[in-house]
């Protein structure tokens, strides 16, 4: 693991490889799923503030859920708040472009310019997952593998594309450009003395 200030990082986010390949898995993530995407209560006022503005974007089936029942969840598991989840598991803001691929409402308004808010931080940053413990004030990334994200790993590898750097934009929106500066330095360090997983590994 590597210590930056009260984040703790794994081994894992710094010595695997990934590269998202959409038109293979078809954005299963956002559909996928026992729990929607994790909110901080940040997120949640602003996706409250931003709804009006994106309504365009979602389905009607979309819409007729948020009504009834709130854009957000509390989920007792994760014990967190998270994005609501349609009835039969896709995440309430999940919309599909013309290929089938499931993609998230916000980023599409966000890449028309209609809002500032891209999407859940949560969502930007998978396959890393956040845990804070507000009780000593740590904060813990550790990498979420997952079946449906094989094709990532298998893509990764093939480039040469560490996790971290391919989440390079998402890490700096939550931790800071300094810490990813920390964060790669570490990485270095860590594989001149362990090389990345062997492909068996990653997938």
């Amino acid at each position: 693991m590597v210590i930056i200030g009260n984040t703790v990082v794994s081994d894992e986010v710094l010595m695997s490889w990934f590269k998202c390949e959409l038109s293979i898995c078809k954005g299963a993530c956002c559909v996928d799923g026992d729990f929607g995407a994790p909110l901080d209560e940040d997120e949640c006022l602003e996706i409250n503030e931003l709804l009006p503005r994106i309504k365009n974007y979602l389905s009607a089936e979309s819409l007729a859920i948020i009504e009834e029942k709130g854009p957000y969840t509390f989920y007792d598991e994760p014990n967190t708040y998270g994005t609501t989840l349609m009835p039969d598991g896709p995440c309430v803001f999940m919309v599909r472009d013309e290929s089938g691929i499931a993609l998230c409402g916000f980023e599409k308004a966000w890449k028309d310019g209609v809002i500032n808010f891209r999407k859940p931080l949560s969502c930007h940053l998978y396959p890393i997952r956040v845990t804070r413990i507000p009780q000593t004030g740590a904060t813990f990334l550790n990498y979420d593998r997952w079946h449906i994200c094989k094709p990532a790993c298998a893509s990764g590898l093939k480039n040469r594309v560490p996790l971290y750097q391919f989440l390079k934009e998402a890490i700096i929106r939550g931790f800071g450009a300094e810490f990813f500066e920390e964060l790669e330095a570490a990485a270095g360090h860590l594989n001149e003395k362990h090389p990345q997983s062997p492909p068996e590994q990653e997938l």
